[in-house]
């Protein structure tokens, strides 16, 4: 698959990110100090076979209102398209990530139980892991069974960030409605 790769950073609150599209979408967008941010770009220069632009597109341009909108609590859901590349498996646990509402958290169970196989714990954990779109694709909704923050690839400190940004702009929830 042939196809130009274009490249976009985005200042945030809780740091610099990089961000990769292709006339399609977004296929990356990931904290600027991740060590796994060069293999994530090679790999993707390798599905794509494709040279990276330092130029933006479209889909980074949306991706930068987007993002400022997201952080000024404008922004629930994001609506840019998006380019799911990893394995069958790892495709369908970021689907289900989709699922899990604004403010709201899952545990690593029950994301599972959402993909159908609630021996996959550990599998989950490592497909969360390789989520190459941050924030897009709320891995940072998933928790311990205790309810405990963990396992975010951009830091326990960033998803408590991401956590209570979302919860803050939610508000209390009505603990009776029906």
């Amino acid at each position: 698959m042939k196809s130009t790769l274009y490249t976009a950073n985005f200042s945030t609150p809780i740091g610099e990110m990089y961000g990769l599209a292709t006339d399609d979408g977004i296929c990356l967008l990931e904290f600027a100090e991740r060590k796994e941010l060069k293999e994530e770009i090679t790999s993707l220069k390798d599905y794509f076979k494709s040279e990276i632009l330092d130029d933006e597109n479209d889909h980074l341009l949306l991706l930068h209102k987007e993002l400022h909108d997201y952080f000024k609590g404008k922004l629930q859901k994001f609506t840019i398209p998006t380019l799911l590349i990893g394995t069958d498996f790892q495709v369908s646990v970021w689907e289900s990530l989709k699922s899990v509402p604004y403010a709201e958290t899952r545990s690593y169970l029950e994301q599972t139980e959402a993909i159908g196989d609630p021996n996959a714990i550990r599998a989950v954990a490592t497909a969360n892991g390789k989520n190459k779109l941050a924030i897009i694709i709320p891995c940072h909704r998933i928790i311990g069974s205790d309810g405990s923050l963990t396992g975010y690839a951009g830091g326990i400190d960033r998803k408590r960030f991401l956590l209570n940004l979302e919860r803050e702009v939610a508000g209390p929830k009505d603990l009776f409605s029906a």
